[in-house]
């Protein structure tokens, strides 16, 4: 999937969100697009969810 074809779908997302939900369905629907964003782009680039996910224990 193209980018350009990408953004779209993103933006008519978050309009249907704005649209039925008002602007705090618009808020969470961007910030989850954006943190799916960060995992597929991380993921992406060769690394490992599961890592982010047990990073945090490890520190405790």
């Amino acid at each position: 999937m193209s980018r350009d074809v990408l953004g779209l779908l993103v933006g008519m997302a978050l309009g249907c969100a704005g649209w039925f939900g008002g602007f705090g369905a618009f808020l969470l629907v961007a910030v989850l697009g954006g943190l799916g964003y960060a995992a597929g782009r991380y993921a992406e680039q060769g690394g490992d969810l599961r890592d982010l996910l047990t990073a945090e224990r490890r520190h405790r």
